[in-house]
């Protein structure tokens, strides 16, 4: 079952807890958008604003154009696909359970706090045309669980101290590679164009403070 909105201008809560079917939006549709999204799919022809997939849970968020502030905020299952940029606290307090693993892959660059108290999942930033650090200030503060792969050439600076940062080794890229291939089909876009890049992974500092509040020594 496939609905069609046309002409969406600003229309919250679109997609609340669908379970199932798709629905193709045309236009931006408003805050919260795929919010609690328990397994249908959402595809958006635009741009979209904030809390999209709001604690989501399973299904798929396709956005052909940018994403607003808090994107997949605790989000939980699932996945989300941007084609263009998303702002700021994209994917804070995502986390993951049994076989439930959240990912984000971006296309361009994220705002600030990106993967704030992350918990678990998977956020992909891959800065396309993006000439600088494709992502802002504050990356993985409080962090204590999931992966944060970063696209770039340049070097990662004033990282949290709960931060590791890392140069993703060919093993780390086999964990994304169907993310990637899953965007480029969606987008159109060449993957080897993508995957040639330099990546570095973000992970949990062991030495983390915040990863001892919430798992056992």
């Amino acid at each position: 079952m496939t609905m069609v909105i046309n002409n969406c201008y600003g229309q919250r809560y679109i997609g609340c807890a669908l379970k199932e079917g798709c629905i193709k939006v045309n236009g931006t549709p408003g805050n919260a958008l795929g919010a609690y999204l328990d397994g249908g799919v959402i595809d958006v022809n635009g741009n979209a604003q904030d809390a999209v997939g709001d604690t989501m849970n399973d299904g798929k968020i396709i956005i052909r154009g940018n994403a607003g502030d808090a994107l997949g905020y605790a989000m939980r299952g699932g996945e989300i696909f941007v084609r263009n940029n998303a702002g700021y606290r994209t994917g804070i307090h995502m986390k993951e359970y049994k076989d439930k693993k959240p990912a984000i892959i971006i296309g361009g660059r994220v705002g600030s706090f990106l993967g704030e108290y992350l918990a678990g999942g998977l956020i992909v930033v891959l800065g396309i045309g993006s000439e600088d650090v494709p992502v802002g200030n504050f990356t993985g503060t409080g962090m204590h669980g999931g992966k944060i792969f970063i696209r770039t050439d340049k070097e990662l600076k004033n990282l949290p101290a709960q931060v590791a940062a890392n140069v993703a080794s060919e093993d780390d890229l086999k964990e994304i590679e169907p993310y990637i291939n899953e965007y480029c089909s969606h987008f159109k876009t060449e993957p080897k164009s993508i995957s040639n890049g330099k990546f570095y992974i973000l992970t949990p500092n062991a030495k983390n403070p915040y990863k001892q509040l919430y798992t056992a020594n």
